[in-house]
């Protein structure tokens, strides 16, 4: 299995959805050149959901290496890393919310606004719903600021037959939009 020279950073935060970061995870991991290193940082409730929702205690699945939300000396807290894509999935309206507004109070937040002020790629995956207007605008201002929004809504041409089919049609557009070589389904191409 080759490995890119990238590293990535996934923020796992309190919404629900921990099977779309466990099976983005395994994606990642997977590939036949999968990321040197993936910086993995859970919220303080994000664990709690994590086990609630998968079952299981979050185990590392190499190259991940996780990084406690309060620590602020991790790499990519500083625009000298090279870090070039972070991904927050599930993204909660608190955290998105905190981002918009410029509020680096953690680690997931704080490497938010280095991946933005150094106009690298961002790729939120909100987890909520219904949306309200204070949602809905910052978001907005993270798309005007740069970053990539990608409800977590599965797909359905690919005809999915389980819950992990449908996890995976969210899966596959990140780990494109992400910048990843992924086989995928694509819509109207041939089997």
């Amino acid at each position: 299995m080759e490995i890119s020279n990238r590293k990535i950073v996934l923020a796992v935060t309190g919404a629900s959805g921990s099977i779309y970061a466990l099976k983005l995870l395994e994606k990642l991991a997977s590939l036949e050149s999968h990321p040197e290193e993936i910086a993995v940082i859970f919220s303080d409730t994000a664990k709690e959901i994590w086990e609630t929702e998968t079952g299981q205690k979050y185990s590392p699945i190499l190259p991940a290496k996780q990084y406690d939300n309060n620590m602020f000396y991790a790499p990519f807290a500083s625009g000298s890393s090279l870090y070039d894509t972070m991904i927050i999935c599930p993204a909660s309206m608190g955290t998105t919310g905190r981002i918009a507004n410029g509020t680096s109070d953690d680690l997931i937040a704080r490497a938010a606004d280095v991946i933005l002020k150094e106009k690298r790629r961002l790729i939120i995956v909100p987890r909520e719903t219904p949306l309200n207007l204070i949602h809905l605008n910052n978001l907005k201002t993270l798309t005007l600021a740069g970053a990539i929004i990608c409800p977590a809504m599965p797909s359905f041409y690919s005809n999915p037959k389980t819950i992990d089919d449908l996890v995976m049609t969210v899966i596959d557009r990140i780990i494109d939009l992400a910048g990843f070589s992924n086989d995928s389904k694509r819509w109207q191409e041939n089997d």
